[in-house]
C-alpha cells in the first residue's frame, strides 16, 4: 500500500520555509538584518535551539549570512546575477544603456499591467505613498532624494506585480543601475524641465494604478522609458557635439 505513517514537521523546518517564502516574496530583502535570536524565537514561536538550526541551514544554502558580532542578514545574492566581466561591458558600452531602457520598459510595462490587476488595496498604498515622498522632494528641490524615490517608485509597482521571478530580475538590474553601470539617474534631473516633466510621467503611472487601469498603467510606463531614452541619446549626443566644439576652439586659438 502506498501509505506512510504521518510524521510532524521539524520545527526547524518549518522555520526555514517561513524565511525562504518571505525572501522568495521579496519582503526580506538582501542586505537586511534579522531580528537579535532571542526577539526572532519569540515572533515565530519556537525555541532558540530550533531556531538556530533553521539560520544554519539556510546559511549553508546561501541565503543568510552572519557577520561577527553584527548579527545574522540575509545574503547579498543580486550581484551573482551577472559576472563581473559582463557588467564592465555594459559600462563600457553605450549600446548597452538603451538596450537596458529597452528592457525596462518591456518588463515594467507589463509588471504596471499586472499591478493594476492583480495589485492588492496595500499594494497600490505603498505605490501611493512613495509617489507623495516624490512630490514632496520635487517641491523641495531634493533632487537626490527624488532619484532615490523614483527607483523605489518603480520596484514598488514591480512588487505590486507579484511575480518572483520579474521581482528578482528587477532588483537585480536595479541594484546595477544604483552603482552607475548604466547610466547616472542624477543627469535627469539637472534640468528643471526635465525634472517636472519625469513628475508629471510618475503622476500618470500611479494615477492610472490607483483607477486600476491596466492599460493605461502600461501605456504611462513605456512612455515614461521612451521619455528617458530621449534624454539618454540627447545626453550623448550633446556630450560628443562638445567635444567636436572643443576642438574647432583649440584649433582656431592654436591650442593657447
Amino acid at each position: 500500500m502506498p501509505f506512510q505513517k504521518v510524521q510532524t514537521e521539524k520545527l526547524s523546518l518549518a522555520v526555514v520555509r517561513q524565511i525562504e517564502l518571505l525572501i522568495l516574496r521579496g519582503i526580506l530583502r538582501p542586505g537586511e538584518r534579522l531580528p537579535p535570536e532571542r526577539d526572532l524565537a519569540e515572533r515565530m514561536g519556537v525555541s532558540r535551539p530550533s531556531l538556530r538550526e533553521a539560520i544554519s541551514d539556510l546559511q549553508a544554502q546561501g541565503l543568510l549570512t552572519a557577520k561577527a558580532g553584527s548579527g545574522v542578514y540575509v545574503a547579498e545574492v543580486l550581484g551573482s546575477a551577472f559576472a563581473p566581466a559582463l557588467i564592465r561591458l555594459f559600462s563600457s558600452h553605450d549600446e548597452a544603456v538603451f538596450d537596458y531602457l529597452s528592457f525596462r520598459r518591456d518588463m515594467e510595462g507589463l509588471a504596471a499591467e499586472r499591478a493594476a490587476r492583480m495589485g492588492s488595496d496595500s499594494d497600490l498604498s505603498v505605490v501611493q505613498a512613495i509617489y507623495d515622498k516624490m512630490e514632496s522632494a520635487h517641491a523641495r528641490n531634493a533632487t537626490e532624494e527624488e532619484a532615490q524615490l523614483d527607483a523605489q517608485f518603480h520596484m514598488a509597482i514591480i512588487e505590486a506585480s507579484h511575480n518572483v521571478v520579474m521581482l528578482h530580475m528587477m532588483r537585480s538590474m536595479f541594484d546595477l543601475l544604483r552603482q552607475g553601470v548604466f547610466y547616472n539617474r542624477q543627469i535627469m534631473f539637472q534640468q528643471r524641465t526635465t525634472r517636472d516633466a519625469i513628475l508629471d510621467q510618475h503622476r500618470a503611472i500611479n494615477s492610472a494604478l490607483q483607477e486600476r487601469d491596466p492599460k493605461g498603467a502600461r501605456q504611462a510606463v513605456e512612455q515614461h522609458l521612451s521619455f528617458v531614452e530621449r534624454c539618454m541619446a540627447d545626453q550623448q549626443k550633446a556630450i560628443k557635439n562638445e567635444k567636436i566644439a572643443q576642438q574647432r576652439l583649440e584649433h582656431e586659438t592654436g591650442g593657447n
